[in-house]
């Protein structure tokens, strides 16, 4: 995805993935000062070290408590996340009058991928719930993010068996249900089908898996009428985000989501 877009902008760039145990990440963090260096994405399990070895921290990534985008801006090493920003992108393209915020969400899910998306929807202006297999945790998160200012939105945290599909407008499911190779690939993440037939006429359900492409909660809302999209609209606009972040240059979202779909095609 990254060296497509590098080549279409013509830039003599290469992204390369490179594996870092946690004890030689402060290392490789003082590599990024070089100044050949553009800088470096950060995933799982680093995003949360990496608060500690930047020199500047973003506020969407001091609230998440997680960095997934460095920028090497002259040695000075800049921390932020363009998890939730990505994802409202995506999201925008597949249901623009949700740029107007007011309208209710449901997320699924509560650990990284969902404090991401919670965070965004509610500062979009959105209502959010959190449903959450053990409630504690979705409470935590609602919490959490109250507190590093998510508003205007209201968060409402829900345990598993109280979901409150009625009426809402958008569900995202943040969970690895329905994802191949997973450990439910053929489950539906924490509603029924009953439950979505009582979401929101012109509702939207968007699934962060995207391997397969159409999910079993996809297919199901789909079958209601929904508009549905999988997760390769975040994965491109998180991606797009940071790539700008480097280059300072608009990334070519096409290019970049061509790309993403033709490796998943090669992969079935």
């Amino acid at each position: 995805m990254h060296n497509a877009a590098f080549a279409a902008l013509g830039a003599r760039v290469e992204y390369a993935a490179l594996d870092v145990a946690p004890a030689d990440l402060p290392a490789a963090f003082e590599r990024l000062r070089r100044p050949e260096v553009l800088g470096a994405n950060v995933t799982v399990p680093h995003k949360q070290a990496a608060l500690r070895l930047v020199d500047r921290v973003e506020e969407e990534a001091g609230a998440l408590g997680a960095v997934n985008t460095v920028v090497n801006a002259g040695g000075t090493l800049v921390g932020s996340n363009t998890d939730g920003a990505g994802f409202v992108a995506g999201l925008l393209e597949l249901a623009p009058e949700f740029a107007r915020g007011g309208f209710a969400a449901l997320v699924l899910g509560a650990g990284g991928a969902a404090r991401a998306v919670v965070w965004a929807l509610a500062r979009l202006g959105a209502d959010v719930s959190v449903l959450n297999r053990d409630p504690e945790r979705a409470a935590r998160l609602a919490g959490d993010l109250l507190a590093a200012g998510a508003g205007p939105g209201a968060l409402l945290a829900l345990g598993a068996g109280t979901a409150r599909a009625s009426g809402v407008d958008l569900v995202v499911n943040t969970t690895s249900v329905g994802m191949a190779g997973g450990p439910a690939p053929d489950g539906l993440p924490l509603l029924t089908r009953a439950d979505l037939a009582r979401l929101a006429g012109g509702a939207v359900v968007v699934d962060l898996v995207y391997r397969p492409a159409v999910t079993p909660l996809l297919a199901a809302a789909a079958a209601l009428g929904a508009r549905c999209q999988n997760g390769v609209a975040m994965l491109v606009g998180q991606g797009a985000l940071s790539q700008a972040a480097w280059t300072g240059l608009e990334a070519p979202v096409g290019v970049m989501r061509r790309a993403v779909e033709e490796a998943l095609a090669g992969e079935r």
